[in-house]
């Protein structure tokens, strides 16, 4: 709790919309870790309809949160973080108890294993793993068969995966990040 508590304003972020609009979430000093910013949140929940009634989400590589609790704050009624660092889980889960937000999931485990098991079908799946780790193009066929008629995928990335069978409904760029939204083609 201490290294939570103790967290910087570099170690918050702000959810910008919906039910817990300008709550700050503190999350740890972890290498890797970057947060999804304000503005392209903004840009993807746009581009999403703003809200997510109802919907199922799932943040694969969910670090500190800011894609799920954001889905949530919208009114999705589910939405499963998956996270493997300690820290980060360690934050997601108080953030969770901190909201009260009794719709979110928070489970311990790696991204890759955790789609690749039985984990059902999302209407919206955010892929944004560590740059360095090279697991996108991997995460994104098998995020694939779990992704509902009419599903949405929204990834992050450093260089551009193969979108070989993926239809680019919108994309942008900040700084080093580019962002796509995506459906099956």
């Amino acid at each position: 709790m201490a290294s939570v508590a103790r967290a910087t304003a570099s170690n918050q972020v702000r959810i910008i919309g919906g039910e817990w609009r300008r709550r700050l979430l503190r999350f740890p000093d972890v290498p890797g870790l970057r947060p999804t910013p304000d503005r392209v949140r903004e840009t993807l929940f746009n581009w999403l309809g703003q809200r997510l009634n109802g919907q199922r989400c799932l943040d694969l590589f969910a670090g500190s949160g800011a894609l799920g609790f954001e889905a949530a704050s919208r009114g999705a009624g589910e939405v499963v973080l998956v996270e493997r660092e300690g820290q980060a889980l360690k934050a997601l889960r108080e953030n969770r108890a901190l909201l009260g937000a009794e719709q979110i999931k928070v489970v311990a485990g790696e991204g890759l294993s955790f789609i690749a098991g039985d984990c059902g079908q999302f209407d919206v799946i955010f892929l944004d793993p560590p740059f360095a780790a090279d697991l996108l193009q991997n995460a994104l066929s098998r995020a694939a068969t779990h992704l509902a008629p009419g599903g949405k995928i929204y990834i992050e990335f450093g260089s551009r995966p193969d979108l070989d069978g993926w239809q680019v409904l919108r994309e942008g760029r900040a700084g080093a990040s580019h962002f796509c939204l995506l459906e099956r083609a």
